[in-house]
């Protein structure tokens, strides 16, 4: 098994490998913002980002009560924006910085698993965009409000979209935790099978948490997709603990072999 190689390097040249990394990231973000800022501007994001709510207000536009408004939320956007664009420049900066510390497998295992992180959490920020948000509006524009005319705010609206998409692309992130976990040994698959039916419960306490508002269609549309991405985290946790036991046993096999050896005259 390969040494870790960031042993040799004192602890002072850490701190500056540390503080180039964390530079370079935060450049990374900046550019990042600074790239975002334009395409929102220049293709009108915030436009787009009002199709799920536009059918349901009459012909009408939102509405501000701020001067500052419209420029905060294009700010807003261009920052969550510019988060993602810089992510790549990020991820590479934690990897270079704890690469050297990894073992041979540990690094096999990284790749897959950023990989993993950023695909499941556009997939949860997609389903919250492209079906909660307009099932959510939907359900309450149209709950009680026959004598009642809605003055929707740009801030509320961009508020509540926000925290819908993070919330479901964070809580999509639950396979990866439970494979973290695993690869730890703080975890095991017999532990999430014995709490399988508490997990449910869990799911929708979670979705009731997570999701802004009362609206019951967010709570259900965020829970059901726990449940699923839990019972994957199971099989998941599976298929890792299996591998990190054949590991541990080929290692115990080497080492009475090694210490057979030279305890044989």
């Amino acid at each position: 098994m390969a040494a870790r190689g960031s042993s040799d390097m004192p602890f002072l040249d850490h701190l500056e490998e540390l503080r180039w990394r964390i530079l370079y990231s935060l450049l990374g973000l900046v550019i990042g913002v600074i790239i975002a800022f334009l395409i929102v501007v220049k293709l009108d994001l915030l436009r787009v980002l009002q199709q799920p709510i536009a059918p349901l207000l009459g012909g009408h536009k939102l509405v501000y009560t701020h001067p500052g408004d419209p420029f905060s939320i294009v700010m807003s956007a261009s920052m969550w924006l510019g988060i993602a664009l810089a992510f790549p420049v990020i991820g590479y900066n934690i990897w270079a910085f704890v690469a050297p510390a990894l073992y041979s497998h540990e690094k096999r295992v990284v790749l897959p698993i950023l990989i993993g992180a950023v695909v499941l959490f556009l997939c949860g920020a997609a389903m919250a965009y492209f079906v909660v948000i307009p099932l959510t509006l939907d359900f309450l524009l149209t709950f009680q409000t026959a004598s009642l005319d809605p003055m929707i705010t740009v801030q509320e609206y961009f508020g509540f979209v926000i925290s819908l998409v993070v919330s479901f692309g964070l809580a999509f992130e639950l396979p990866i935790a439970v494979v973290l976990l695993t690869m730890l040994g703080s975890v095991a698959p017999k532990f999430l099978l014995k709490f399988r039916r508490h997990a449910a419960v869990v799911c929708v306490l979670i979705g009731a948490f997570l999701s802004p508002g009362d609206a019951v269609t967010s709570t259900v549309a965020m829970a059901i997709p726990l449940y699923i991405l839990y019972e994957l985290s199971v099989f998941l946790s599976y298929f890792v603990k299996r591998k990190r036991d054949i590991r541990v046993a080929a290692k115990e096999a080497a080492e009475a072999a090694e210490a057979a050896a030279s305890a044989a005259p």
